[in-house]
């Protein structure tokens, strides 16, 4: 891939927060010099722990939260710079879809006005019928159908909440759609509905999309490529096949092993223990996971780790992978 591929390029990206502990204030490093590229027509795999960063990131690129530092750009645009001149355009060519659905819809809006939001707000329709048309063919596209156009939220089940919240964001037919979490509130059976639904509306309107999930399992069934983070920090990346079938960092690698498993038997021993994330509040100095890495030595300690690519298309932050 070239960088005419990447349809949008992250460069030493950095979000840190000041918070007061003990009376004395402190950096907490949300995002710490991220530097990754979308490509254009992929989906990128974003995964990690609860607290890693990964939702911080999204709201950061959305420009829901401002940046530290680094940049940002979208086919090109310098996107920090259009959030600071409230440019509507940058709203249109990139669209999230959130993690709760039942929270991210108005209960007192009907789902017409729901989706059409969006265009309301931007001035793209071109009339009533128009916009009655684009809403009903974004219901279509994500097997709704316009019978729900008039419908309202309490009215539907969790999926098809969620497929609202993606009818609202393909609407504008965005360069971008970045789905945090679009799976995690929902049960298992209708996760895989959602998961496909994605899959073809990618193929079908040629969309680009980023993934966030804690889940390696819907990770792995979605995405082109995968970005593994860390407390802030990219520690892996490379092809979901590639990364999930020989994962290079320590981090990736007991990520996978605590991958849950329907016999308990087979279940692999020493994964890590994700109900118990590491503080924030860290060192700069040194690798990040040294303290729960089993394979840490002394340079671990005393030398932060650079990306070093293994291939054309991998990459890991470690001093042993």
């Amino acid at each position: 891939m070239t960088a005419a591929d990447d349809i949008l390029r992250i460069d030493d990206l950095e979000k840190v927060f000041t918070v007061r502990r003990g009376g004395k204030s402190h950096e907490l490093r949300a995002i710490n010099d991220v530097s990754l590229s979308v490509h254009r027509g992929e989906t990128l795999g974003i995964v990690g722990e609860s607290g890693c960063g990964k939702s911080t990131l999204a709201r950061v690129l959305m420009g829901l939260t401002g940046a530290s530092g680094g940049s940002i750009t979208l086919d090109g645009d310098d996107l920090l710079q259009r959030y600071r001149s409230h440019s509507a355009e940058t709203r249109l060519n990139m669209r999230m879809v959130f993690q709760d659905p039942y929270a991210s819809l108005n209960p007192r809006r009907s789902i017409a006005d729901s989706v059409a939001e969006t265009g309301d707000i931007h001035g793209i329709f071109k009339g009533r019928a128009d916009r009655r048309r684009r809403v009903e063919e974004a219901l279509d596209r994500v097997g709704l159908g316009a019978v729900f156009a008039d419908s309202y939220p309490h009215e539907l089940s969790g999926g098809q909440r969620q497929r609202v919240g993606i009818a609202r964001a393909i609407l504008p037919e965005p360069k971008l759609v970045i789905a945090d979490e679009p799976v995690s509130a929902l049960d298992v059976s209708i996760q895989a509905q959602v998961l496909n639904l994605l899959e073809t509306l990618k193929e079908r309107l040629g969309l680009t999309l980023m993934f966030i999930s804690h889940d390696l399992g819907v990770v792995a069934k979605i995405s082109d490529r995968v970005a593994v983070l860390y407390m802030g920090d990219v520690v892996e990346l490379g092809p979901a096949r590639d990364l999930f079938t020989d994962p290079r960092h320590p981090y990736t690698q007991l990520l996978i092993e605590a991958i849950p498993r329907p016999d308990p038997a087979t279940r692999i021993a020493g994964g890590i223990d994700v109900s118990e994330p590491p503080s924030r509040m860290r060192d700069r100095v040194g690798c990040p996971f040294r303290d729960r890495c089993p394979a840490a030595t002394a340079i671990c300690a005393d030398e932060t780790p650079k990306p070093r690519a293994l291939s054309e298309v991998r990459q890991v932050s470690c001093h042993h992978a």
